[in-house]
């Protein structure tokens, strides 16, 4: 499976908070804690299991401390190792909406003489829509942090995001700090990361399109940094060194067969005295065809090309083995013993190779590996078993056991301990970006959820992975659309991007799927959000490309298996079906800020209410349970509006000043109207809310320590269990509050 990533692009631009360097102490970011609300009750918020997801971009053994170690991820912060618990604990969840550009890690660092300091760069986009990023800074080992806001943007989730690490405490002085970035060349501080500057003497001038300093790596008391952008001004250089601090230097004698690469990470024996560095002839995690391993014998100055297999063979089937090279780790016990990945290596599947002789020899360790993923079923991805993995360039070898080796993927962060078998080492870290949520009123499972990276699943239990892994029938790699028929709960039916078909529906809530028998000729190349009516006789499905640009809604009534276009919908928006009443559909067209609806099942559509806030693509229209033409509209910073006569007429609400998102729940005990949970703003902060008065009133849910950046896709409530939410976050997975009782 070959997902890319999705970006939060256009929607967020600017909302990235630049402010001075700011203090965060006493910010504790625990996997579940009680957070106290407004009205003094307390909420439990905790991660539905799913595990990993995401890219997990670098992994960092401590030098010093064994057992300790942190991983980073190209959009869903940095997380720390509890050896004895055999978790992730999330070290950047304080992050709130303002500062979501800052869930991307860039890179991280510690210092090998004070275990307790940790440091990260952060920084999601590197775009001119996206704020600076920033540097945290800890003496606690993330426990708590201090913040220095920088000048310059940095860019976790572009591509080379799995090079670096890119941030680097100095050898020589725990006190100095570098810091690589993409376009604003090499900085420098000397004050343990409060202030920072550009670093003098530093030769490679960057530009706007290259990939500037790919890596920082301690080499003895010298200091050496990779360059991704061509040749610099120094030839052929993409290597350059400092001895001292001050002066930089290309480093003497490259190889001609690295000149027109790029070198993405590099590691450095100090029992050899030897500097391995990977290749590539693009940056990656995609889009590399060539590279290659060389090491450099510091002492003399001397290259070798130490590559395990050039890239460019035939596999069995004929396909080209095309790949580049990514990760490199070595072993501080063994002298001689490292490990590097392939990367982007699809024909015969990405691998890690070790050697225990300096690279004149290598073993690929995919050839006799055993995997183990019943934690976390869903890395079979349809099929009877699991691959190595894609996207490897993460790559780590623990100081203290030179058989425990982790390796990132695009999805999870596998593990061993003996060198053949194999196994998720992904507890505690959820990196999902998640679009889609449902909680139905009845069946085994409480919530169906969609995310951009591994489409729909089925949660048997909040605790646990789903059994089921990902839907599959088809399967597909980013969910799109997922709805429920309010008075058949058991019919589901959703949609995404595949290359086997994009929409299936669900007799038994979500369990088994079966695919639509056909689909409009757009699906393939623009699915978007689809909706089922009350009873589950009509669909409606709508397209919207990955671009923006909008098609015509189709419809069916027959499980997909005939569809008809639907010429009175407003192109690209969402399909709301009533949940009463199965002859009523609703649509709100964003662009002339106008509210539609349909009394035939979703053959035609007639405007209604006009006048409302439009130009916003993001504003959602969300129907409560229960009744008929119960219409609420979150218009983000424009409020909060609701209908009682079907889209007639609407109101604004009064007791918050932005909407982001809304879903409902299970009313509270003697009320008479469902909990109404949001994101939003009713005073001067962007948080998480609850309501049992109809939202007259607010009670904020959440705390400063549980935010995750950007919340604003979708909430809901559990339908069966008062007071339990759940939250989709873009790089942190589920997240899901309890009241504390």
């Amino acid at each position: 499976m070959r997902t890319p990533r999705l970006s939060r692009r256009a929607v967020l631009a600017g909302s990235a908070a630049t402010v001075a360097a700011t203090a965060v102490s006493g910010v504790v970011s625990p996997v579940a804690v009680a957070a106290p609300a407004a009205d003094g009750s307390a909420y439990r918020w905790r991660n539905v299991v799913v595990g990993g997801t995401g890219f997990v971009t670098g992994v960092l053994f401590h030098p010093s401390v064994r057992g300790l170690a942190y991983a980073r991820t190209d959009i869903g912060g940095a997380y720390r190792w509890d050896d004895r618990a055999g978790r992730w604990t999330p070290l950047t969840d304080h992050l709130g909406w303002d500062d979501w550009n800052l869930l991307g890690v860039e890179a991280i660092a510690v210092d090998p003489a004070h275990p307790g300091r940790v440091y990260l760069a952060l920084g999601t986009y590197a775009q001119s829509w996206a704020g600076n990023g920033a540097v945290l800074r800890s003496e606690d080992r993330g426990a708590t942090w201090s913040r220095a806001d920088l000048d310059v943007k940095l860019g976790a989730n572009e591509d080379g995001r799995g090079a670096g690490e890119r941030l680097l405490v100095d050898p020589r002085d725990s006190d100095t700090l570098w810091l690589g970035t993409r376009h604003d060349g090499l900085l420098k501080s000397t004050d343990r990361g409060a202030t920072w500057a550009a670093a003098s003497g530093f030769p490679a001038k960057p530009s706007a399109s290259g990939q500037g300093v790919m890596f920082l790596v301690a080499v003895g008391r010298a200091v050496y940094a990779g360059w991704g952008d061509g040749d610099g001004t120094s030839g052929t250089a993409n290597l350059y060194r400092t001895a001292d601090g001050t002066a930089w230097e290309a480093v003497p004698g490259q190889p001609s067969g690295t000149a027109a690469k790029v070198p993405i990470r590099a590691a450095y024996d100090t029992h050899t005295r030897e500097l391995y560095v990977t290749y590539a002839n693009a940056p990656g995690p995609n889009g590399q065809s060539d590279g290659s391993v060389h090491k450099l014998r510091t002492a003399t100055g001397k290259w070798a090309d130490v590559t395990p297999v050039k890239p460019g063979g035939t596999t069995d089937d004929g396909s080209a083995d095309t790949f580049g090279y990514g990760g490199v780790a070595v072993d501080a016990r063994r002298p001689g013993t490292l490990a590097v990945s392939t990367n982007n290596r699809w024909a015969d599947v990405d691998t890690v190779y070790r050697t225990t002789n300096g690279g004149r020899t290598w073993t690929s360790l995919k050839d006799a590996a055993v995997f183990d993923v019943s934690e976390t079923p869903y890395l079979k991805w349809g099929d009877d078993k699991p691959k190595f993995g894609w996207w490897i360039q993460a790559l780590a070898v623990d100081p203290y056991d030179s058989k425990h080796i982790v390796y990132g993927t695009g999805a999870t962060l596998y593990g061993t301990r003996d060198l053949k078998r194999w196994a998720p080492q992904i507890r505690g870290l959820e990196e999902a970006s998640v679009v889609q949520l449902v909680s139905p009123p009845a069946g085994e499972a409480h919530l169906l959820s969609g995310s951009r990276d591994i489409g729909v699943m089925y949660h048997e239990r909040l605790t646990a992975s789903p059994a089921r892994g990902m839907a599959t029938n088809p399967v597909s790699g980013s969910a799109t659309g997922l709805a429920q028929a309010g008075a058949r709960p058991s019919y589901v039916v959703r949609a995404g991007w595949g290359d086997n078909g994009n929409g299936a529906y669900s007799n038994d809530g979500g369990q088994t799927w079966a695919p639509f028998e056909a689909q409009p000729d757009i699906a393939k190349d623009a699915p978007g959000p689809i909706a089922t009516n009350a009873d589950g006789s009509a669909l409606l499905w709508s397209f919207v490309h990955w671009d923006g640009t909008k098609y015509a809604a189709h419809r069916s009534t027959d499980n997909g298996t005939t569809w008809s276009e639907i010429s009175s919908f407003p192109k690209g928006a969402t399909p709301v079906a009533d949940p009463a009443d199965p002859a009523l559909f609703y649509a709100y067209d964003t662009d002339t800020g106008t509210l539609l609806a349909s009394t035939d099942s979703g053959r035609s559509f007639t405007a209604r209410a006009g006048g409302l806030p439009s130009g916003d693509a993001q504003f959602k229209l969300v129907a409560a349970p229960g009744g008929s033409g119960d219409l609420w509209l979150s218009a983000k910073w424009n409020g909060l509006y609701r209908s009682t006569d079907g889209g007639v007429s609407f109101s604004k609400v009064a007791s918050c000043w932005a909407s982001y998102t809304l879903g409902f729940g299970k009313a509270a005990d003697g009320a008479d109207y469902p909990a109404i949970y949001q994101v939003g703003s009713t005073d001067t902060i962007t948080a998480v809310y609850r309501s049992d008065d109809e939202a007259k009133t607010w009670t904020r849910i959440n705390d400063d320590a549980h935010q995750w950046g950007w919340t604003g896709e979708v909430i809901v409530g559990d339908p069966r269990v008062y007071g339990r939410v759940y939250l989709a976050t873009n790089g942190r997975g589920i997240q899901y509050g309890e009241p504390v009782r």
